[in-house]
């Protein structure tokens, strides 16, 4: 039995038709995977402030108790780990949980701070290195 000539023509699709089709994937999946993408390290920037924050004002909790802040050498562990020169060290310590930015980084501490500031807390961003533009950057705690 033959077909007519016009249903067997209609039983595919054109290569323009498909063509056309990805195309517009394309151009929806290029206006949203960016978005997508940079919403997690957007997350990260800010769990790593959040977390800047916290840790600064355990760090000024424990100036008002023991007098001055943990020194360079004796770090953010000193708000786990009575560094032994303390006088009134609160024994649960002043942090709980771990002290790293949103990529699991160590937060960088120093004291005295530059600019004459009591301390210098921050992250080294996304690439875990001075300096950088973007995620990359550097957040700094601004008191």
């Amino acid at each position: 039995m033959r077909q007519h000539p016009l249903r067997a023509a209609q039983k595919g699709f054109t290569l323009i038709e498909i063509m056309v089709v990805i195309i517009i994937i394309g151009v929806i999946a290029g206006a949203v995977v960016p978005q997508i993408l940079g919403a997690g390290d957007k997350s990260r920037v800010k769990a790593t402030e959040i977390t800047l924050s916290k840790v600064a004002g355990s760090l000024n909790l424990y100036k008002t108790e023991n007098y001055q802040y943990p020194s360079t050498s004796q770090g953010l562990a000193a708000l786990k780990t009575n560094p032994g020169d303390a006088p009134n060290y609160n024994p649960e310590g002043y942090l709980d949980g771990t002290y790293t930015d949103g990529w699991d980084n160590e937060l960088q501490y120093y004291a005295p701070g530059q600019n004459g500031t009591g301390f210098d807390l921050y992250s080294l961003g996304a690439d875990g290195q001075p300096g950088g533009e973007g995620v990359d950057a550097d957040i700094e705690y601004v008191p």
